[in-house]
């Protein structure tokens, strides 16, 4: 008898803040761009409206509340031969 896994919730609330790009990058909306704009400057209010590449820090968290998020595979570590003559 096969008793299937059941499926994953994905968490709402990070499927609309989060994106995940092509190569599997997660994207995020910049902050201080909602209210109390006039003082801001139009350059820095520019600056807000361009997304934002989630912090390493936070990617594995991320993915967790996204687990049918495409990831990026990753990268072995080069190996470096020594010669030992």
């Amino acid at each position: 008898m096969f008793l299937a896994v059941p499926k994953l919730k994905t968490r709402r609330s990070a499927a609309k803040r989060f994106r995940v790009t092509g190569t599997g990058q997660l994207v995020r909306r910049r902050a201080s761009k909602n209210h109390l704009l006039q003082h801001k400057s139009t350059a820095r209010k520019n600056r807000l409206s361009q997304p934002s590449l989630l912090d390493e820090t936070d990617i594995d968290r991320v993915y967790g509340m996204l687990p049918y998020a495409k990831r990026s595979k990753p990268t072995k570590p080069q190996q470096v031969e020594q010669n030992h003559d």
